[in-house]
């Protein structure tokens, strides 16, 4: 194939955030969705961690019209959760009085492979196994060489969105620069609870070299997850499920809670980089970042998934303007993350202060002096 096709806008990377851009801009424009991957990311066999949505991205999908579709998804409600956290006895906190109700426990697989079936309904083109091997300038928009299924396509576009997560594939290309603010890394485990015992609570415990997460899934499934940094002796332990179970063996609060749940794994699990970093710039002239592309956020903030789809709409948002106009739309996008990132820099400095008893450690104590990047760059 010769001629080029023709898009308004290319989105590169197929999890939550680049789907809510697609799904929100192809009503209104020519969106084309490039994924390495032909289906939801999967690790070791098994699809990615569980994670959590917030109540409030119910305010979120209602406005990108996808409340009742998400609820028929069939997701687990999450009504609060327990923490040990600052001392040794458990906490609990519920959800009874949050107007947006309960939060959810996501089939992160099939989340995902939701919201790209919503972006094709909507008239997003979906290119999957496929990615970019060139990106070069072409008048006022961009012309790239893409493969999939052994072809070389060339495609035209206007914008290009970099939906590629913590790499920000697109992104460094065009001199953008990530920095890392931790070494956090996470291993995790699967497996079932006794039929009839699956509490609806989220479990997070701390411990001297860092901290537990446990959660149910949907079909009576769990993820139970430890974080640490990737320098220390404990980060061994995040590579294979036998050293997880062992050290989860230490961890009595938790570990009394699964019994109580009769949890029982099943070997299956993954290991992923979950440290905070900030893509800087997060647009430029003829393309923006979205998701972990713009913004990677510790786990313990719980606002991972609900930032992929903020900044997905809001993107999407942005680049409307652009097209009908607009010429500062993109750096307005951009302008509007700094807020949302020094929040959450505030917020997260303060949880993790109110954990205070094993100050002698590295692991707490670098989160107790003045954060400072790690790296100038992520690699």
């Amino acid at each position: 194939m010769t001629t080029p096709v023709e898009a308004d806008a290319v989105v590169v990377g197929a999890g939550p955030a680049g789907s809510a851009f697609a799904l929100n801009l192809a009503p209104l424009h020519r969106v084309l969705v490039l994924d390495r991957r032909d289906g939801p990311a999967v690790q070791n066999g098994v699809s990615r961690i569980g994670e959590s949505l917030a109540p409030a991205a119910r305010r979120l999908l209602t406005d990108m019209g996808l409340w009742e579709a998400f609820l028929a998804e069939g997701h687990s409600p999450c009504h609060g959760g327990r923490s040990v956290w600052g001392g040794p006895v458990p906490v609990e906190a519920d959800n009874l009085r949050d107007l947006d109700g309960p939060g959810w426990h996501l089939d992160r697989g099939r989340f995902d492979g939701w919201l790209r079936r919503v972006a094709v309904s909507r008239g997003a083109a979906l290119l999957v196994p496929a990615q970019p091997l060139s990106v070069n300038r072409a008048g006022e928009g961009w012309l790239l060489e893409v493969e999939t299924a052994g072809r070389r396509i060339p495609v035209r576009a206007r914008l290009l969105v970099d939906a590629g997560g913590r790499g920000s594939p697109l992104a460094k290309r065009f001199g953008a620069r990530r920095t890392v603010s931790d070494r956090l890394v996470c291993g995790w485990i699967h497996g079932f609870d006794a039929p009839g015992r699956q509490s609806g609570l989220t479990w997070i415990e701390a411990e001297p070299d860092g901290w537990w997460y446990s959660a149910p899934l949907p079909a009576g499934r769990r993820v139970v997850a430890f974080h640490t940094d990737a320098d220390l002796d404990a980060a061994a332990d995040t590579r294979h499920a036998v050293s997880l179970l062992r050290r989860l063996s230490g961890c009595s609060v938790l570990s009394r809670s699964l019994e109580a749940c009769g949890f029982e794994p099943d070997g299956q699990g993954g290991f992923c980089a979950a440290h905070s970093s900030t893509l800087s710039p997060a647009s430029g002239d003829g393309w923006l970042a979205v998701g972990d592309a713009a913004l990677g956020f510790d786990p313990l903030s719980s606002q991972g998934i609900f930032n992929a789809l903020y900044t997905g709409l809001a993107a999407a948002e942005a680049a409307d303007r652009l097209m009908s106009g607009d010429p500062a739309a993109l750096s307005g996008y951009a302008a509007g993350l700094v807020p949302i990132r020094d929040a959450y820099r505030t917020h997260l400095r303060a949880w993790y202060g109110l954990e205070r008893r094993w100050q002698d450690r590295p692991f707490w104590r670098r989160r107790l002096d003045t954060p400072s990047p790690v790296s100038g760059e992520e690699g």
